[in-house]
């Protein structure tokens, strides 16, 4: 399965395996990584999922649709690499994928 890293803001570390097929948010929410609140339940209908794309991962991880950019304008200190997590599915290609939360969800 491959592994994802999540990061919170003060730098701590989480290495948790993903289900291909499974979302990059509903893998933080089973294993309950803070910092991902997650209230839309994954409908991309709010930003409380919000993390950033380690920049090595960008390409991989892919581009947000118009909808994700749509929320994500009502995230908290969006940046370039700045994604909804429950719109990155988890693929094979995404072994080693590392993102940060921010300090505060929307």
């Amino acid at each position: 399965m491959p592994k994802i890293t999540f990061i919170d803001h003060l730098g701590t570390a989480r290495t948790i395996e993903g289900e291909v097929g499974a979302t990059v948010m509903e893998t933080a929410v089973k294993n309950g990584v803070p910092e991902i609140d997650a209230e839309c339940g994954g409908a991309c209908a709010c930003a409380t999922c919000h993390v950033y794309v380690d920049e090595a991962w960008a390409a991989a991880a892919g581009t947000p649709s118009s909808m994700e950019e749509d929320m994500l304008d009502f995230a908290y200190d969006v940046r370039p690499n700045s994604r909804l997590s429950c719109q990155i599915r988890i693929t094979p290609e995404l072994d080693g994928l590392v993102v940060t939360t921010p300090e505060r969800q929307a």
